[in-house]
C-alpha cells in the first residue's frame, strides 16, 4: 500500500517549484498516519487491560508504550506542518515517528516472549490476515476533525478482531504487525521526501529562486519600456557624459556598445 498523499504532494511540488511556502497538511490522507492512529488507540486499550499496580507499579511500562505510540502519531502531524518551510525538519519529524514505532515494537516483542511465545511467523495464517487488513481512503475536505473521527472509529471496528482482541497474545502480535506496516510506509515517505529535497532544494532555495525570478521579471519590464536603438534594435540606456563640453549631461547610449556606438541627446 502506497501513501497517496505523498505521491500527490510529489506531483504538485514538481509543478509548483517557484512557491516559497510549500504544500503542507493533509496528513490524515496518509495510510501511514491511519495505521499509526490504530496502533495508538490499540496500545492505550492494550495497556489498560494488561498492566496494573502489580506488574507495573510505577506505571513506567504503560508510560513508555503509550508515550511512544503518541509520539509516533504527533510527529507525523508535525512533519506534515513542517513540510511548508523545511524538508529537513519534515524528515527529522518523520524519523522521530519511525523511531517511536520501532521502540514500541520492541515492547510488544518483549511482552510476547515474556509470555513464553515467539511472535507469529510470516507464514502463519493469522500473520497474513493482519498483514492484509486494508484501510479505506480518507478524502474529506470539510468538517475534517469530525469526519476523521468517524473514519478512525470505523477503521478500529474493522480491525478490532485483531488489534483490540481480548487475548493479549493475539492483540500484541496484531499490533506488532501493524507497526511494521506503518514503519514501512513511513520509510517510503522519507525516501521520497529526501529525493524531493535533492531535486528541488528547501525553503532557502525556494526564496532565492523567487527573488531571482522577481528581479529578472522587473529587469525585463524595464527593458521593454526603454527606447530601441535605431541602428541595431537593442535597448538604449540612460548615461551621463563624464568629460568634454557635455560633461554631466545625460544622453541615450546603445546597450550594445562597443559593437554599436549610437548615442542621442535627451
Amino acid at each position: 500500500m502506497t501513501d497517496r498523499m505523498t505521491l500527490e504532494n510529489g506531483t504538485r511540488e514538481a509543478a509548483d517549484r517557484s512557491r516559497i511556502i510549500g504544500h503542507y497538511g493533509g496528513y490524515r490522507k496518509m495510510y501511514s498516519f491511519g495505521f499509526t492512529c490504530l496502533v495508538y488507540h490499540a496500545t492505550t486499550l492494550f495497556c489498560k487491560r494488561n498492566f496494573n499496580y502489580k506488574n507495573d507499579a510505577l506505571g513506567k511500562t504503560v508510560g513508555q508504550m503509550v508515550g511512544a505510540a503518541r509520539s509516533a502519531r504527533q510527529n507525523i502531524v508535525e512533519a506534515s506542518s513542517r513540510a511548508a518551510t523545511s524538508k529537513e525538519q519534515e524528515l527529522r519529524q518523520l524519523d522521530v515517528a519511525k523511531g517511536s514505532l520501532d521502540e514500541l515494537a520492541g515492547d510488544y516483542e518483549v511482552f510476547i516472549i515474556d509470555a513464553g511465545e515467539a511472535p507469529w511467523s510470516q507464514s502463519d495464517e493469522r500473520y497474513r490476515a493482519v498483514r492484509d487488513l486494508q484501510l479505506d481512503a480518507f478524502n474529506k475536505s470539510e468538517d475534517v476533525d469530525h469526519e476523521f473521527g468517524k473514519y478512525i472509529l470505523a477503521m478500529r471496528k474493522r480491525c478490532a478482531r485483531w488489534l483490540e482482541n481480548e487475548d493479549p497474545i493475539v492483540a500484541a502480535n496484531s499490533i506488532l504487525i501493524t507497526i511494521r506496516r506503518a514503519v514501512g510506509l513511513l520509510k517510503g515517505q522519507m525516501d521520497r521526501t529526501a529525493d524531493a529535497f535533492v531535486e528541488e532544494g528547501g525553503f532557502t532555495e525556494r526564496m532565492s529562486r523567487a527573488r531571482i525570478k522577481a528581479r529578472d521579471e522587473k529587469a525585463k519590464k524595464v527593458q521593454e519600456k526603454m527606447p530601441k536603438c535605431p541602428r541595431c534594435g537593442r535597448p538604449l540606456r540612460k548615461m551621463v557624459a563624464r568629460k568634454g563640453r557635455n560633461a554631466g549631461n545625460e544622453f541615450w547610449g546603445c546597450s550594445g556598445y562597443p559593437d554599436c556606438d549610437f548615442t542621442r541627446n535627451l
